[in-house]
């Protein structure tokens, strides 16, 4: 059987064990049944069949790797030599009182301070550490599909096992309480909830989830949970195309539902979505190995965004009502936009960036409901508008300006100019009609923003210096009532991926500096008035990172994922530090 050939309209049928649910595929069919007439072609013909999460499994994904270990471990007590930090750094080690050499002439910044609600911690994602792929009734996410695409991610690395946090995160956790983080984001795979994204609860699932809360609230540390983080459970997206689809709005309600009401008593910070210009990027998706749709691909990302919207607001409004006192929020990302040069294209190619990225979703949540004016222009050609009432519904619909904001860019016109590029819709800068770069122009020598992190990822440059001017134009812009929290920010450590030596691989020098140095931006922005209430770093451990694998090296502790041994890294030491320097006392 061909998965991508299955049909349009899935139902599965209640059963009791998730391993045993039961679905009905009815489909075209290109065979005429015996005594019947065919009036309307293939599409007239339909057929049935039972088919379970194991069957789903097996014909969507095939075989998948397993860990050593399949039971949950119990933490143990981390040892005191794993907690020294390392030798000072040139600045000074970490913000302490440094006496060697030039690291006295770095000191601590007395006016500087951290408010005592500044609420921070560190973050993961469900695919990209659990492992645990079949386990306990998961049914599959597109992410195990884009896994299975030749080609798709580096050496074709899959999230089967990753760092098997779902059977260590006892330990991991303890070890979050053995440096001193007080606060543990991590996001709930939908598809272990709802093995095909609707229907049937998988109790199991929840069970499991219930401990991780219990975990840390037992090791003094604030569970923050993200209900969806990019692992689309893959029934939806076979059957009615996942977030290109409407449809898609009343199923995550009621996923959002049964999350809020099972830690309701237990969670206070509660994240809709992570990243939705980054997922619904993924469309269109790779052709022959998804359902296909007749929308066009430069459209696509666009249904996905309106679709996210939605299901967003939705779900933010069930959570208020069953948790008023609650902090929910969505988070966006991008990075600081700067005009190459000043030139009056180069502005309106700016804004056309920030219309197209952050406005994206900061303009329907913060001021109007609605999109921003060179976004509208575009997908008002093809989406539908907004009801009165979902504009409603979406305006404030975030408690407070959650963002992803890992570095900075320039932006500028295209060669071609703005106005031919918007009527031409295949030049590649089309629909932003907006270029860019990590250099500034030439005749200022054409140096880099910051300097670049690992070639895997070219788009992250250290541009702590615009951290400042990024939380001012946010809150100046958007003006979150609630103030704006940092929900993401990281570094790849360059060429890390290549040593071999876990000495040198602890010693993060790079990210060490940019989480210094980014720490320090966040104290300047407060001191300048900006009210920025949170933050949390990424990543508590190197994980998969998406389509780059594990070659990828964001983690601030390494992972040996033979043995799946964690060691901390400087950088780690460096983060926790700054808020023990700078907090208010």
């Amino acid at each position: 059987m061909a998965p991508q050939l299955l049909p349009v309209a899935l139902a599965w049928f209640a059963s009791l064990a998730a391993a045993q649910s039961y679905v009905s595929i009815a489909g075209s069919s290109g065979v005429v049944p015996p005594n019947a007439t065919s009036t309307g072609g293939a599409a007239a013909f339909t057929t049935s069949l039972a088919f379970s999460l194991d069957d789903f499994w097996r014909e969507y994904i095939g075989p998948v790797e397993v860990a050593d270990v399949t039971t949950t471990v119990q933490a143990t007590p981390i040892p005191s030599a794993a907690l020294v930090p390392p030798p000072p750094l040139f600045y000074g080690q970490a913000y302490g009182d440094a006496t060697p050499d030039q690291s006295s002439l770095y000191g601590r910044n007395a006016s500087w301070k951290f408010p005592k609600n500044f609420w921070w911690g560190i973050a993961s994602a469900s695919y990209q550490v659990e492992g645990a792929a079949k386990d306990e009734g998961r049914g599959p996410s597109i992410w195990d599909k884009f896994t299975r695409i030749p080609g798709y991610t580096v050496a074709n690395q899959t999230g089967d096992i990753a760092n098997n946090h779902y059977y260590l995160y006892r330990q991991d956790i303890a070890r979050l309480a053995a440096i001193g983080v007080p606060a543990y984001s991590f996001s709930i795979s939908w598809s272990r909830i709802f093995p095909f994204g609707s229907g049937q609860i998988n109790e199991q699932a929840l069970a499991h989830y219930d401990d991780v809360v219990d975990a840390c609230i037992e090791m003094g540390i604030e569970p923050i949970i993200t209900l969806y983080h990019w692992d689309l459970p893959l029934f939806l997206q076979e059957k009615y195309g996942g977030w290109l689809s409407e449809e898609i709005v009343d199923d995550f309600a009621e996923y959002a539902r049964v999350v809020f009401m099972r830690y309701r008593s237990k969670v206070h910070r509660w994240t809709t979505f992570n990243e939705p210009i980054v997922f619904c990027g993924t469309y269109p998706q790779p052709v022959g190995y998804f359902k296909s749709t007749p929308i066009p691909g430069k459209q696509q990302p666009f249904y996905c965004g309106q679709s996210v919207l939605l299901a967003h607001a939705k779900a933010y409004h069930i959570g208020k009502s069953l948790m008023p006192n609650s902090t929910i929020f969505l988070k966006n990302n991008g990075g600081y936009k700067i005009p190459l040069t000043n030139s009056s294209d180069n502005a309106i190619a700016t804004q056309r960036a920030w219309d197209f990225n952050e406005g994206w979703f900061w303009n329907p949540l913060f001021i109007n409901g609605d999109y921003p004016r060179y976004l509208k222009e575009y997908v008002s050609t093809f989406l539908r508008p907004f009801t009165a009432a979902e504009k409603m519904s979406m305006k404030g619909s975030s408690d407070i300006l959650a963002h992803d904001a890992y570095t900075a860019s320039f932006y500028s016109a295209p060669d071609i100019g703005i106005e031919a590029c918007m009527a031409d819709n295949t030049f590649s800068l089309f629909p932003s009609c907006a270029n860019t770069t990590n250099q500034y122009p030439e005749e200022l020598g054409g140096w880099n923003v910051g300097f670049a992190a690992d070639p895997t990822a070219t788009w992250l440059h250290k541009a702590t210096d615009w951290v400042p001017q990024f939380l001012r134009y946010m809150q100046e812009t958007w003006k979150p009532a609630g103030g704006i929290a940092v929900t993401e920010f990281g570094f790849a450590e360059p060429f890390e991926g290549q040593k071999t030596m876990l000495s040198d691989i602890r010693f993060d020098y790079s990210r060490t500096m940019y989480y210094h140095d980014y720490m320090q931006a966040i104290l300047i922005a407060l001191a300048d008035g900006v009210n920025v209430v949170g933050a949390l770093a990424w990543s508590f451990i190197d994980n998969l990172e998406w389509q780059q694998g594990y070659t990828s090296k964001f983690g601030m502790q390494y992972c040996n994922f033979t043995s799946q041994e964690r060691h901390f890294k400087a950088s780690f030491f460096e983060y926790v530090a700054a808020f023990d320097a700078y907090k208010e006392r």
